[in-house]
C-alpha cells in the first residue's frame, strides 16, 4: 500500500491514501494544514504538534495516522472502543480492533475504522466514500 509521511522533526504524519473516504474533516478541522486542492497538500509546519495529533485522531478512516519522532517504534497507541455512527455515513469505531474476514484472514485495525452503512462500498466491510455519490441517507 502507497504511503506518504510529513515531518516536522517532533511528529510525523502518515497518510494512505487508499484508505481516504474524503470526509474532509482534517480540512475543514485543519485548513492551514490540510489543502487538498494543493501539492503538497499537507503543510506540515503550519501548526504544532498538539494540534496535528489532535486533528489526525479525527481522521474516520484511518489514512491519516502518525508516530512521534524518537520514540524507536511506530507502534499505535491503543485507544479505548468507541462506535459513532455517522449521520448518511459509515460507523466509526475508535480502537484497535481485530478483524477476522469471511476466508479467515485478520487484520488488527488501530486509532479509526470506518465501516461501510450504505452497502456499496468497493471495499468491503470498510467505508470508500460510495456513500456521498449514492446519497446514501441512514
Amino acid at each position: 500500500m502507497k504511503t506518504k509521511e510529513y515531518s516536522n522533526g517532533e511528529v510525523t504524519i502518515v497518510w494512505e491514501p487508499e484508505k481516504c473516504i474524503h470526509s474532509a474533516i482534517c480540512a475543514r478541522g485543519l485548513s492551514s494544514v490540510f489543502k487538498p486542492k494543493e501539492r503538497p497538500w499537507i503543510t506540515i509546519d503550519a501548526a504544532t504538534t498538539d494540534v496535528l495529533v489532535n486533528q489526525i485522531k479525527q481522521c474516520p478512516s484511518g489514512a491519516l495516522s502518525y508516530y512521534m519522532n524518537g520514540d524507536g517504534n511506530k507502534e499505535a497507541e491503543h485507544l479505548e472502543t468507541k462506535v459513532e455512527v455517522l449521520e448518511n455515513g459509515p460507523l466509526l469505531v475508535y480502537g484497535t480492533l481485530n478483524v477476522t474476514y469471511k476466508d479467515g484472514t485478520k487484520e488488527t485495525k488501530n486509532k479509526t475504522t470506518a465501516f461501510c452503512r450504505c452497502g456499496g462500498s468497493n471495499n468491503k466491510p470498510y467505508c470508500d466514500g460510495t456513500h456521498i455519490k449514492e446519497s446514501f441517507m441512514g
